[in-house]
């Protein structure tokens, strides 16, 4: 194999120019890079992984490359994973290598020569193609490890009002402008894995996100709703999240907790699932927070506690507008029987929904019961305490 050596090693100079201008026109990742990288760095990887191909030609016997030679090729993957170099771009180049190689061979090479350097490539691809993408995927899982570090870190510093810049910068990151900040609550716990694949498949980013905290920052005015629902599909289960606005970084803590007392408000007031923000339940949000007044509001309809019929007409009848035949409809009794039991409702609470103002201090009633509870457990310094336990998020 000598003589072939020689004459391949005479066409190296050319055969790297080729590599190097085929993988620009045909790999998507080397047409993007600068001229400079690609004459220089990608030009020097080639025309190294060609002084291997070129041993193996001279050294006949053994196999076609020694532990060194693998050596060489791990790390020089590992360094292209570091750099951020895509592995089907890597896997691209040794391709198109290889068939540029075997192209000359075919022009220099005798006849009786061409079969074994042709087994010499292939011995080669045999033995570098494996090293290489295991060296790779190492390498990019480190690297992936250590992204998801450096991100749990920068959310968690702008969730706190911490110092969060220097984070941003490694993470590649820009914090700037207005940041939707979502908490989410599901029936059963998903794959994180499935969480964030969705995410980053709505948004177009890669979204931060705490999977223990379920809470994500998502850049400018994105469509949450819309989010909710993909995620719904993709988890395959009901999910309630909700939204609150920042408008600039400083304000994403605040943001937050808004967030985290509507999501509480809504799973203790048994919502629907949805996405929710605080105008959504405002009045709720309010009644929740402590004070003897609460205590009384919530016990305008103790009264109704023994009839427990009568409570749940009143939150039908409240729930549906306090339209008496949607009502009748959806309890499955006659009009006539509706109006025995509202007027029972009016004579044991003293409050007759016929007048509006005393409607809507029923409708407050029975928020403030749901935030607190049953009355045998409620009592003021129950109630207080669960009322207070609301204001914390």
């Amino acid at each position: 194999m000598s003589d072939l050596h020689a004459r391949m090693a005479a066409r190296v100079g050319d055969l790297t120019a080729v590599v190097v201008a085929r993988c620009a026109a045909e790999a998507p990742f080397y047409g993007a890079l600068p001229r400079a990288t690609l004459q220089g760095e990608v030009a020097r990887s080639i025309a190294a992984v060609h002084a291997l191909l070129l041993r193996a030609l001279r050294d006949g016997g053994g196999g076609p490359m020694g532990p060194g030679d693998l050596t060489r090729l791990i790390e020089w993957s590992a360094r292209r994973a570091e750099e951020r170099v895509p592995l089907e771009a890597v896997i691209a180049a040794y391709l198109i290598g290889a068939e540029v190689w075997w192209q000359t061979l075919t022009e220099v090479a005798e006849p009786g020569e061409l079969a074994g350097a042709g087994g010499k490539l292939l011995a080669c691809l045999h033995a570098a193609l494996p090293a290489v993408v295991l060296a790779h995927q190492n390498a990019q899982e480190d690297l992936h490890s250590e992204d998801k570090r450096v991100r749990r870190a920068l959310l968690g510093a702008l969730l706190a009002g911490r110092p969060y810049e220097e984070l941003a910068g490694v993470a590649r990151v820009a914090v700037v402008g207005e940041h939707e900040v979502v908490a989410f609550a599901f029936e059963s716990d998903p794959p994180r894995r499935l969480v964030q694949s969705s995410l980053d498949a709505f948004t177009g980013i890669p979204v931060l996100m705490d999977h223990v905290a379920r809470i994500a920052l998502l850049p400018g005015r994105s469509d949450v709703p819309g989010l909710v629902a993909r995620l719904e599909k993709d988890v395959r289960q009901p999910v309630r999240a909700a939204a609150a606005r920042s408008s600039l970084p400083a304000a994403i803590p605040s943001a937050a907790q808004e967030a985290g007392r509507v999501l509480d408000l809504v799973r203790r007031l048994g919502r629907p699932p949805g996405c929710y923000r605080l105008d959504d339940v405002l009045l709720e949000h309010q009644l929740a927070r402590p004070g003897d007044g609460l205590v009384r509001l919530a016990a305008k309809l103790d009264p109704l506690e023994e009839h427990p019929y009568l409570l749940e007409t009143l939150r039908v009848f409240v729930e549906r507008g306090l339209n008496r035949r949607q009502t009748a409809l959806e309890l499955c009794v006659h009009r006539n029987t509706l109006d025995y039991r509202l007027q029972r409702v009016s004579a044991l609470t003293g409050l007759d929904l016929a007048v509006p103002a005393q409607a809507r201090l029923i409708q407050a009633a029975l928020v403030a019961r749901d935030l607190a509870g049953p009355a045998d457990h409620r009592g003021v310094t129950g109630w207080q305490g669960s009322a207070e336990a609301a204001e914390s998020g």
